[in-house]
């Protein structure tokens, strides 16, 4: 894939990261607008209904004949057998059976009726001798209240839209940074790659010419073999680039290959051995599983293993042990050291890029850079998983699982 193609990509990331940004302020106004509509809505109807309630009862009290009531309202008076109505009262009302209660009982009450399809407000109350009714007409204060509703409704969707353009705006803003940083990354990681394979190709290549210039020599077997060794070092070391450039592209397809863990874990003990013999360390490897087969890139697990060898290697005072053991489904790998162990502050993010700790009891420091940092982003992407921990008997003790490929 070309630079031009990856930073295309990238854009259409950033697009995409800007609109989920827009689209979630948006979706948090809208809650927001909803809430305080439904509040104001809330309020206004409380309000109204105090103002109804206030309007009927002042009809009550102060008008002194039925044709006084204001506009919108009927007036109702019942006592001793004789009745007044307002002229105009909507048919189907008085409210026949709140009047008899009330007489009956002398007690208020409000009502709230609803006749042929139009709704009324009725006050019922004692007044003297008498039982006086008061109907209110609410088309008005509905009308008013659809109005502040809809007006509501316009405000808010105007918030909406200006919140998702102010969200996609500002979403844009705050990840464009990290695009810039993570274009920067792609870039230095794709020129690194491009800049060693060369001379890696170059290495190979000599060593390969030298082997050949040796091979017609019978008398040259340890140098030979260590022609050898460099040859297999370089393939190494350039199966590990082809892994770094396929983990720094989130778009490329994973390798899944099959790897045989036992045949991987036995030729970098082997390997390591030198290294260890530097540091008066011995390296032991033991395996018990059967079919100790993964899924993945032998490249990236070789990684994996070497880190966490190193680290052993590194902190171990006179031993390293490297257990293949079978659990369920999963191929778990050992890695135990008889060094000064983790430092427990540190043991919950050991993992984590540039952690790094002290031990105090041997006056040395135990400090773990990207080696293990990158352990645990292969075992990811190999579907497994790394842990650590310390031995009761001393040591740290590290734990590679990995899901067995399927037969």
């Amino acid at each position: 894939m070309s630079r031009g193609a990856k930073l295309s990509g990238d854009a259409r990331m950033l697009r995409r990261a800007s609109l989920r940004l827009g689209l979630q302020t948006a979706g948090a106004v809208a809650v927001t607008v909803a809430v305080l509509t439904a509040v104001a809505i809330l309020v206004v109807v409380h309000g109204q209904h105090r103002q109804e309630d206030e309007l009927l009862q002042t009809t009550i009290g102060r008008a002194d004949d039925v044709t006084d009531p204001p506009h919108g309202v009927w007036l109702v008076l019942r006592g001793s057998g004789q009745g007044q109505v307002s002229p105009g009262l909507p048919r189907g009302l008085p409210d026949e059976d709140a009047l008899r209660r009330t007489a009956r009982d002398h007690l208020a009450r409000t009502d709230d009726l609803s006749v042929a399809g139009r709704e009324y407000r009725v006050r019922t109350q004692p007044r003297g001798a008498e039982v006086a009714q008061a109907v209110l007409d609410l088309r008005d204060a509905h009308r008013e209240r659809s109005h502040i509703v809809r007006a509501l409704l316009l405000a808010g969707v105007a918030g909406l839209v200006v919140a998702a353009l102010v969200g996609a705006w500002w979403g844009r803003r705050t990840v464009t940074p990290l695009s810039e940083a993570l274009a920067l990354q792609q870039r230095f990681v794709a020129d690194a790659g491009h800049e060693l394979r060369t001379p890696l190709t170059l290495l190979s290549t000599r060593a390969q010419l030298l082997r050949r210039r040796l091979s017609r020599e019978v008398d040259h077997a340890a140098l030979r073999s260590d022609v050898e060794g460099l040859v297999a070092d370089a393939d190494r070391l350039t199966g590990i680039l082809e892994d770094l450039l396929l983990a720094a592209d989130p778009r490329a397809a994973a390798v899944d290959a099959p790897v045989d863990l036992h045949a991987l874990l036995d030729g970098e003990t082997t390997a390591a051995r030198a290294a260890a013999q530097r540091r008066a360390v011995e390296v032991e490897f033991r395996s018990e599983a059967r079919r100790p087969v993964v899924a993945g890139s032998e490249a990236g697990l070789r990684r994996a293993v070497n880190a966490v060898l190193d680290n052993a290697i590194r902190h171990a005072r006179t031993r390293v042990r490297v257990h293949l053991t079978e659990s369920g489904r999963d191929l778990v790998v050992d890695v135990l050291d008889d060094g000064p162990g983790i430092d427990p502050a540190v043991l919950p993010r050991v993992f984590e890029r540039f952690a790094s700790a002290a031990r105090l009891d041997d006056g040395g420091t135990r400090r773990y850079g990207l080696g293990l940092a990158l352990v645990s982003e292969i075992a990811a992407r190999h579907g497994g998983t790394v842990s650590a921990r310390n031995q009761h008997t001393g040591g740290a003790a590290l734990t590679l699982r990995f899901p067995r490929a399927p037969e």
